[in-house]
């Protein structure tokens, strides 16, 4: 018997709703439940042929297990190596190679040293920047957020560089993105999972976080939403993320990608809707039972992108 959890915090809808489809489908020697965790031995087997993520990003100890997990033959979804490497500057940097268009954007140094360093610690560090040249290209209104982490959580507007540098000292020691308002006339947040299952989503990040999803406009453009689908494939598959959200900007016809590392995407009910949650629990439940078929135990059964792919074929060290 195979078995595929998922691995969860305080969300309800999702996870018991992937358990039960799963379930539900009878699949000879597939079963479905949530993880249960007693005790973790290195380099030890789970009981777990798949593995759905859902909470890692909050509980260190859980990434943790997963990376056992990963190396001793459960699929992990998301790859828990990549998840952890990965970041919202770099993911720009890739779309950026992959022909995705984005808005201009920059990374920045904390406003307050990190614990255990000093001023010496930044010798390698121009100061001051040159911020001129930055707002020059970023240009206000801008956005400021963080360069890793989501949630909408320490995102700030702003119109001009005296409220960016009153915002910016607010942020302690994150490290923040300065990034280019798009000012949208569309925008779509897009399900992507298995790098090729795609839900385009009429999305309007201005409304309160339950009325997101709910949008009055008039249908979009076949052709925009075929560039739309072929770019949430396209970075998906760059990155290598069996489940995550993408989110695109329209402005004069052409989606600029804003968010499209989301790998514990928001899947409740309450918020994305019933046929939205609907259409997410039912291909996850394929996905993860197509993973938990092809799954060999004791081998490494974890997605790679194809970023990490090309440069591992080409980077022969050693």
């Amino acid at each position: 018997m195979k078995k595929i959890g998922i691995l969860f915090g305080m969300e309800d809808t999702f996870p018991h709703a992937f358990v039960e489809r799963v379930n539900e489908k009878n699949i000879s020697g597939i079963v479905a439940e949530p993880v249960l965790i007693d005790k973790v031995v290195q380099n030890q087997l789970t009981e777990y042929a798949v593995i759905i993520d859902r909470i890692s990003q909050d509980v260190p100890f859980y990434r943790a297990y997963l990376k056992n997990a990963a190396l001793t033959g459960t699929a992990v979804i998301n790859n828990p190596f990549w998840w952890s490497a990965d970041d919202k500057f770099f993911n720009n940097c890739l779309a950026d190679q992959l022909g995705v268009p984005l808005p201009n954007t920059v990374i920045l140094p904390s406003a307050e040293h990190p614990t255990d360093t000093t001023s010496k610690s930044f010798r390698n560090l121009k100061m001051p920047l040159d911020w001129q040249a930055i707002f020059d290209y970023i240009g206000f209104p801008a956005y400021m957020k963080p360069y890793a982490g989501g949630g909408w959580k320490n995102v700030y507007r702003l119109e001009n560089q005296e409220e960016f540098f009153q915002k910016h000292r607010e942020t302690g020691q994150l490290v923040m993105l300065l990034q280019e308002e798009i000012k949208f006339e569309e925008y779509f947040r897009v399900y992507c999972l298995g790098g090729k299952a795609v839900r385009l989503m009429e999305y309007e990040p201005r409304n309160p976080h339950h009325l997101r999803y709910v949008v009055n406009r008039p249908p979009a453009a076949k052709k925009l939403l075929a560039k739309v689908k072929d770019y949430s494939i396209k970075l998906c598959q760059g990155l290598g993320y069996d489940f995550n959200t993408v989110e695109f900007a329209v402005r004069d016809g052409i989606p600029y990608a804003i968010d499209f590392g989301n790998p514990a995407p928001d899947a409740d009910v309450n918020s994305v809707g019933q046929e939205n949650f609907d259409w997410v629990v039912e291909e996850a439940a394929k996905m993860a039972i197509a993973y938990a078929k092809s799954q060999k135990p004791g081998k490494i059964n974890l997605t790679w992108g194809t970023f990490m792919k090309d440069a591992v074929s080409m980077a022969k060290r050693f």
